[in-house]
């Protein structure tokens, strides 16, 4: 099959496309011919070695941790799923390739195209579980530094369901984009806290953090503290008394499954921008270079 790959680490050069064999299933496992796969800022941490010591990465490494596409082998003891179904899910193998293997998904719902179904499986899981984590309710004030990526845009979402404000950060051109999606939206940067003071006298409930650039500090100062923070990006975290939300704890297909059903029927809005498999150097140098608007995806033709 056609995929993917890097031998050595470094810059998004290293990736390169080759024919290698396609994964046979496991017990509990399925295989699924890949028609989208989610693109995520770790992929191109992993990619260049900074995350070694915490992801070790056996090469040659196929990268991707999400995908959608159609059912095509079973391993033993799988069940409720079929050869044939459309599904959405977390890969166990490299998804930047024609198949890959997964243990948990999700139907695709009809009314979802394959590269939207893509952006849900990690900036969904993400969200919901730093929202658990940080507690949000409705009433509460939360702040979002780079919210307008990928995991940012459904956390906004899902806050803003639960009855909560959200104040989200981003650059210049996506401050329209933020607003669209149901939050307060502000500049980052130098004078953050006097903006978001301005917005919310009263102060903020909760920070989660999603550019990990530097914001931690303004964090502590419109927190009193840091208590309420948590970082998904900021590796600096342990050192401030900061919680640093690692990967994903557990995977519900459940959950994925009304994700899905919502983004189908549009209560859950995704953007995404599509590059074919063989630009995924293309797709990871954008990704690396940061201010992402929504997910980026890679369709396999």
């Amino acid at each position: 099959m056609r995929a993917m790959l890097f031998d050595r680490f470094g810059g998004p050069e290293v990736l390169r496309e080759a024919d290698i064999e396609v994964p046979k299933p496991g017990p509990g496992q399925l295989r699924v011919r890949v028609e989208a796969a989610g693109l995520n800022a770790l992929d191109g941490k992993i990619r260049s070695g900074a995350l070694e010591t915490v992801f070790p990465t056996p090469l040659p490494a196929v990268p991707g941790g999400e995908l959608a596409g159609v059912v095509d082998a079973l391993g033993e003891g799988v069940q409720d799923v079929h050869v044939g179904d459309e599904v959405l899910g977390w890969s166990d193998t490299g998804s930047y390739a024609e198949y890959a293997l997964a243990t948990t998904v999700a139907p695709k719902p009809p009314g979802l195209d394959w590269q939207h179904a893509a952006a849900l499986p990690v900036a969904g899981e993400t969200a919901e579980r730093v929202l658990n984590l940080l507690g949000v309710s409705a009433g509460e004030t939360v702040l979002m530094h780079g919210a307008a990526g990928a995991v940012g845009t459904l956390a906004v979402q899902l806050a803003t369901a639960r009855g909560a404000r959200v104040i989200g950060t981003a650059g210049p051109t996506n401050q329209d984009y933020l607003a669209s999606l149901g939050a307060t939206a502000t500049r980052y940067g130098e004078g953050l806290v006097e903006r978001v003071r301005a917005l919310a006298p009263e102060g903020v409930d909760a920070v989660f953090d999603l550019a990990g650039k530097g914001a931690l500090e303004d964090s502590i100062t419109l927190r009193g503290g840091t208590e309420r923070i948590v970082t998904i990006a900021d590796f600096r975290a342990h050192q401030l008394g900061i919680t640093f939300a690692n990967g994903p704890q557990r995977r519900s297909s459940a959950r994925l499954a009304a994700l899905a059903q919502d983004a189908a029927t549009g209560k859950v809005v995704t953007t995404v921008t599509a590059y074919p498999l063989a630009r995924a150097a293309t797709a990871q140098q954008v990704s690396d270079a940061g201010h992402v608007r929504g997910k980026l995806v890679l369709t396999v033709d």
